[in-house]
């Protein structure tokens, strides 16, 4: 691995899924069970040989230093470089940073300091899994000046969103913005790769300018000012940018393709919380489902993603549900496409459904 530089921002598009981030960042949204939103972006980073990691916060990230910790279970707690947890701030200002290009300017010092050639920018909300060290080969072999990491597939709408067009050798023609036109698009994953001082020099220039938006001031136009590359990725990606979406990448995990691709070969790290094996009833009946530790079951459970701690009564039936830790679902209740945050508590004989497009959302610490 050339010397590389990571940067993560944790709280960027909050606003694509606010039933979830009313209490979080973006990055310590739970999923699959056991892990957070942002483990995905850093365990990529450190299985790719970068050791040292800065990660932009901003509001509600209580729950994210709870989980990064010293960043040890990533293998990042190290006197130099390591995981740090850079302030939510642009510039030498105490303002919150407002956009993607402010968080860059506030993170320049730690650019600077970490004194390394390459620097790898990643958003926190999308499962996947990378080998970063390819992007920048390609990078290298490119001599581009940015490279940006696209996956091609039908969009869904959200907030805001880049799409690329690329010529045979991967040079990037068009860089366009909440485009109208649907079908099969190279989707920007919010992966990019510059050379440190490039970098630099860009979020310089954008200031002086009075540039606000990273896409449209500086990819859309830098089509013809830079050498600008993308990397085709082709493996399993899942933008979690709503609740469907965020439903839709739990459901993912039962299929066995999806959990060997993303659960095989490298690791996906995160923090451990030591907890008792789940235990199952001579009542209970479990299909097709991902049934983390300390669990307790005694009713029926199928096609569910269920996270530590989660306890189902005699006679309850569950089905595609997502159900975070330390939920408690009382006796002869029936759920169907219900995602219930952490801690909450349905009583016994509730009846809750929604449906695929629209799963019921349970808020956190809930009494039903």
């Amino acid at each position: 691995m050339v010397s590389t530089v990571g940067v993560i921002f944790s709280s960027i598009n909050e606003e694509d899924i606010p039933e979830l981030t009313k209490v979080r960042s973006t990055g310590s949204i739970p999923f699959g069970g056991r892990y957070r939103l942002v483990d995905f972006a850093l365990s990529n980073m450190v299985n790719s040989g970068i050791t040292t990691v800065g990660m932009i916060t901003k509001n509600n990230y209580q729950s994210l230093m709870d989980h990064l910790g010293s960043g040890k279970y990533w293998d990042l707690a190290r006197k130099e470089g390591g995981l740090i947890l850079l302030p939510p701030y642009s510039g030498e200002t105490e303002t919150l940073y407002k956009n993607r290009l402010e968080a860059l300017k506030g993170a320049t010092s730690f650019i600077k300091k970490a004194n390394e050639d390459f620097v790898i920018l990643a958003d926190s909300d999308a499962v996947y899994k990378l080998d970063y060290s390819k992007v920048i080969e390609a990078h290298i072999k490119n001599n581009a000046d940015i490279t940006l990491v696209y996956h091609e597939h039908e969009i869904e709408r959200s907030h805001y969103y880049i799409v690329l067009e690329t010529d045979k050798n991967d040079k990037i023609t068009d860089v366009q913005i909440n485009p109208t036109a649907g079908g099969v698009q190279k989707h920007y994953m919010n992966v990019m790769v510059a050379r440190t001082s490039f970098l630099l020099r860009t979020i310089q220039n954008a200031f002086q300018h009075g540039y606000t938006s990273f896409g449209r001031d500086i990819l859309s136009p830098g089509v013809k000012m830079y050498n600008l590359y993308a990397y085709k990725f082709d493996g399993y990606y899942a933008n979690i940018n709503s609740l469907k979406a965020y439903f839709n990448a739990n459901m993912d995990l039962l299929k066995k393709e999806v959990r060997h691709e993303i659960y095989g070969d490298r690791s996906i790290y995160t923090k451990v919380n030591d907890s008792a094996p789940a235990k199952f009833a001579d009542t209970a009946v479990v299909k097709n489902s991902l049934v983390s530790d300390g669990c307790i079951i005694e009713g029926t459970v199928e096609n569910c993603v269920l996270f530590r701690g989660v306890k189902i009564g005699k006679g309850a039936v569950v089905k595609n549900c997502v159900l975070m830790t330390d939920n408690i679902v009382g006796e002869n209740c029936n759920l169907s496409y219900v995602v219930s945050d952490k801690n909450s508590v349905i009583r016994d004989n509730r009846v809750l459904a929604g449906c695929e497009i629209q799963p019921y959302f349970i808020n956190k610490g809930s009494l039903i």
